[in-house]
């Protein structure tokens, strides 16, 4: 079921400044927060080198301002690259709202990078790092099929083949014909979030989740409603014209049978129609039914 939502909705949707979910998922580990503090320092460096040795006593109070804000960059760079990750998916122009199943359900590992180290015999010796991964093949009736690839958490155990799953798409065509990227996945059998970014809003999600089922549900009961034609055709008399002197246009008459077809039920079999041409006709032999070439006799 893939269902178009407007321009105001997806903005409401997938939001322009990062949310909670967002900044905690690009706040990191602790390796990604001293990355963040080094570029912090090296900034604060470079504002005092301009401040004493290339700007000496000129644009104080403008590089102060610009040494407080890169000085802070640990802070506020989660925001920032979770802003532009949210502008880069606003970009499409149309959205829908998908809703499908699980189709399946599998475990992987895959290779997140390599580390090269020396062993104490003084060989080099390449680490591969890997995680392991759930995996999710999700379709619908109309053939839509996608898969989603995160990493595994111990909430995703109660995933199963034949939940429901719901989702946003994206495309840059009105129709929806097209898909270029689809959001998180939403499994509202369990209340869980399969994600490895939160692009939604997942409050606002799930409440737009709640009025689209209730939604097709009052359809549905309509047309269930709906009492269906009548099509019994007993109750309608034939018209037939009276043929007599004082018959009116319009008027209905019951049709009494005439003498000549009496006659002709009287009047003697002519000789050219002999008796036993009927025994001779239901006597011939039927025709020989053939096979289907699709099909083995054995099957019918």
């Amino acid at each position: 079921m893939l269902i178009p939502l407007t321009r105001k909705k997806f903005e409401t949707l997938v939001p322009v400044v990062a949310t909670g979910a967002q900044y905690a998922y690009y706040w990191g580990k602790l390796q990604n927060l001293l990355r963040r503090i080094l570029i912090s320092v090296v900034g604060i460096f470079v504002v005092i080198l301009f401040i004493y040795v290339i700007l000496p006593h000129q644009f104080d109070e403008v590089f102060l301002l610009i040494g407080i804000v890169v000085g802070l960059y640990w802070l506020w760079g989660p925001v920032l690259w979770a802003s532009l990750r949210n502008l880069e998916c606003r970009r499409y122009g149309y959205c829908g709202f998908w809703q499908g199943e699980v189709l399946d359900v599998y475990i992987t590992e895959e290779l997140i990078g390599t580390e090269e180290n020396v062993n104490n015999r003084g060989d080099l010796v390449v680490v591969e790092n890997r995680e392991r991964c759930l995996n999710l093949e999700l379709g619908d009736e109309a053939g839509f099929l996608t898969r989603i690839r995160v990493p595994i958490k111990r909430a995703h155990r109660a995933i199963d083949v034949g939940d429901v799953a719901e989702l946003l798409v994206f495309s840059h065509r009105g129709d929806l014909g097209r898909i270029a990227n689809t959001s998180d996945v939403y499994i509202p059998d369990h209340n869980l979030w399969v994600s490895d970014y939160p692009y939604v809003q997942r409050e606002e999600f799930i409440d737009v989740s709640r009025r689209l089922s209730v939604q097709l549900q009052t359809e549905k009961e309509d047309l269930r409603s709906r009492p269906e034609p009548s099509r019994s055709s007993s109750s309608r008399q034939k018209r037939i014209p009276k043929t007599g002197a004082n018959s009116q246009p319009g008027s209905l008459a019951r049709r009494e049978p005439s003498q000549s077809s009496s006659q002709y039920r009287d009047r003697p079999p002519r000789g050219d129609y002999r008796q036993d041409n009927e025994s001779d006709y239901s006597k011939s032999p039927s025709r020989r039914r053939r096979s289907s070439s699709r099909r083995p006799d054995d099957d019918w």
